[in-house]
């Protein structure tokens, strides 16, 4: 591969290669495969097998379960929305998910849920947005009641069981109080499944498909989707969540009659997609492209501005921080770095190697995508392996270390 100013250095692509091989020698990581990207340059490295046992190797087009770095994808499919005034950022939600109307608000974010009192102002598409319309995973809130009641109501995670229709899913959410009042916390997660939901309601169309026509397609992210079909699904490796106290391979999901071999009731928008590191890479760098795609455009400018650069204030970001603070230590450092935009993180202070403006996320099953506009740089890392140990978040840590190093600049 050739370097110069708009690229990589053939030594620092070595030594991201050594690093990444470390980490699938040491056993704990049974492969990945990563992508940087920097200008008209890419760098693909795919490591290791598909199982831990062996088995069929990793290969560029392996597809992978996105987890949480599905986030920063679904979400432009509210923006595409937005840019056609279907949708407007203060507009209440109301009109199309009245399941979430006439909000009761805890009086105490840790009191009983029956003690409350009416919500100042409707939830707005903002709050959904900017992950504070007044519910989601909160560390300080974890002992409290409506932690609780709000897993029970909406969790389909593996150990779950399968999510119910969208519609059944609202429906046990408006059961709920909200612990904050509209627009006054930073909550994790919840949010964005609520705005696929607002999505799908708003164009008549589930999800997906409004996803694929307008973003997926024209970016040529044939495989990106909420479930790999029959004729990929031998590019799908199982899913483990390694033991926390011993590091046996545990299945969380297998790839053939797994979860993601079937479509689901519920697209989850927060964690659903699958994908590659080709189709990914397309997508940050159409961000980093201001919405461009070639000569089409995808996003407006001002919409990928509003998703990439911070979006929360000093409290409200305190809070963000917090939860990956607390979480330390199967995070090392990932998503400690500030802000949030739509959908996505955004560095608002340097803490490692990433300069202030990186924008992106990870996710629960070793992933991770980021861009960076001061660099113009793409990295996408994907594993198999869920967080439940130090392993896969030591390894998304020393990608990014190794890839800051790698810039020729």
């Amino acid at each position: 591969m050739a370097t110069g100013d708009s690229g990589f250095t053939a030594a620092g692509l070595r030594t991201l290669r050594d690093v990444l091989a470390r980490h699938v020698d040491s056993g704990k990581i049974p492969g990945l495969v990563a992508l940087v990207g920097r200008g008209e340059e890419t760098h693909v490295e795919a490591i290791g097998t598909m199982r831990h046992d062996g088995g069929a190797p990793m290969r560029r087009d392996t597809v992978f379960r996105m987890a949480s770095t599905s986030k920063p994808v679904t979400v432009a499919a509210a923006m595409v929305l937005l840019d056609e005034c279907r949708l407007r950022l203060d507009d209440p939600v109301d009109p199309w998910l009245p399941e979430l109307a006439d909000r009761r608000v805890l009086k105490r974010p840790d009191g009983p849920l029956e003690d409350t009192v009416p919500a100042r102002r409707p939830i707005t598409v903002r709050d959904l947005l900017t992950s504070t319309f007044g519910l989601g995973t909160d560390f300080e809130l974890l002992h409290a009641p409506i932690s609780a009641a709000t897993f029970e109501r909406t969790d389909y995670s593996v150990a779950s069981g399968p999510a119910p229709e969208p519609d059944e899913w609202m429906r046990r959410l408006g059961e709920l109080p909200l612990s904050y009042q509209p627009g006054q916390r930073w909550q994790y997660d919840l949010s964005h499944e609520v705005l696929g939901v607002l999505v799908s309601r708003v164009t008549g169309r589930p999800l997906e498909t409004f996803l694929r026509e307008r973003v997926l397609d024209p970016l040529g992210m044939e495989d990106t989707g909420f479930h790999v079909p029959a004729d990929k699904i031998d590019r799908l490796p199982p899913l483990y969540g390694p033991d926390p106290r011993t590091g046996e391979f545990l299945v969380w999901d297998e790839a053939a009659g797994g979860r993601s071999s079937r479509p689901p009731a519920f697209q989850g928008a927060g964690g659903g997609l699958v994908s590659t590191v080709d189709d990914y890479h397309a997508y940050f760098r159409m961000l980093l492209d201001h919405g461009m795609h070639g000569t089409e455009r995808i996003l407006s400018r001002p919409a990928v501005e509003l998703m990439t650069t911070n979006r929360l204030t000093p409290e409200q970001e305190a809070a963000r921080s917090a939860l990956a603070r607390n979480a330390v230590n199967v995070s090392f450092g990932q998503g400690q770095q500030g802000g949030w935009g739509f959908g996505m993180a955004v560095r608002t202070y340097r803490g490692d190697y990433a300069p202030l403006g990186q924008f992106g996320w990870d996710g629960g099953t070793g992933t991770s995508a980021y861009a960076d506009p001061e660099n113009g740089i793409t990295g996408i890392l994907l594993t198999q392996v869920g967080l439940t140990t130090a392993a896969p978040a030591q390894l998304i840590h020393d990608f990014w270390t190794t890839v800051y190093q790698a810039v020729d600049a």
